[in-house]
């Protein structure tokens, strides 16, 4: 019988932050993303509570992996997913009510992330508890920063802040991510209206390729250079 091989908790984290990423990587969730990405505040609302859900479902799937069938192995997921959405959606309004206002109905199309279902199809019912735990955790970073970094751009360029209003919609906590960086900006419109967030991960996606394409050029030489 052969051993189960050791967990590749390095190579898990790179796929969830960058080589995988799901914005970057695998061109999902791009509805909420260009929607809610006006300010970096909303941004980092949206990527803690899609996080949440990836991190849970991922622990749920792979406890319930070996009774289910084949069969109905994807209502049930789907049913897990939307069962975590609905609770993380009660606590956003009963606890951060001025955030679910804002974010409104994509709270709730968490459920239809095409993110989220295939990491509990294609990860977490195939692997352990642990792993799967860290899968999402890992995915749900990577996609809070693509959130918070798209969001980030479109603020500043469009209002000259950054996390504008972060005290009134994550808590009082929060009010040392404020800032003012032009005070008297006039205002860029188009950067917080949709043509801009297409444009600004437009941006961000070349960006990616190029990084990768200098890393496998970086490799390829390394790898020839290499002695025999």
């Amino acid at each position: 019988m052969s051993q189960p091989q050791p967990t590749d908790w390095r190579r898990i984290a790179a796929d969830g932050i960058w080589n995988n990423n799901v914005v970057l990587g695998q061109a999902l969730a791009l509805c909420p993303l260009l929607a809610v990405t006006a300010t970096a505040t909303n941004g980092l609302g949206l990527g803690l509570a899609s996080t949440l859900v990836m991190t849970l479902s991922g622990v749920l799937v792979a406890l319930v992996r070996g009774l289910v069938t084949p069969e109905v192995r994807i209502p049930v997921f789907i049913l897990v997913i939307a069962v975590l959405v609905t609770l993380v959606d009660l606590a956003m309004n009963a606890w951060l009510h001025d955030l679910h206002k804002v974010l409104g109905l994509f709270i709730p199309l968490i459920v239809t992330n095409c993110a989220i279902l295939g990491r509990a199809e294609s990860f977490a019912s195939r692997n352990p508890v642990l792993p799967s735990a860290f899968d999402g955790l890992m995915m749900g970073i990577g996609f809070t920063l693509v959130l918070v970094a798209l969001g980030a751009v479109r603020e500043i360029i469009g209002s000259a802040t950054l996390f504008a209003d972060a005290s009134l919609l994550l808590g009082e906590s929060m009010a040392f991510l404020e800032l003012t960086l032009i005070p008297d900006y006039p205002g860029f419109l188009l950067a917080i209206l949709p043509p801009g967030g297409f444009l600004a991960l437009g941006f961000m996606l070349a960006g990616k390729r190029l990084i990768d394409t200098r890393r496998a050029r970086i490799r390829a030489r390394g790898a020839t250079a290499a002695p025999v």
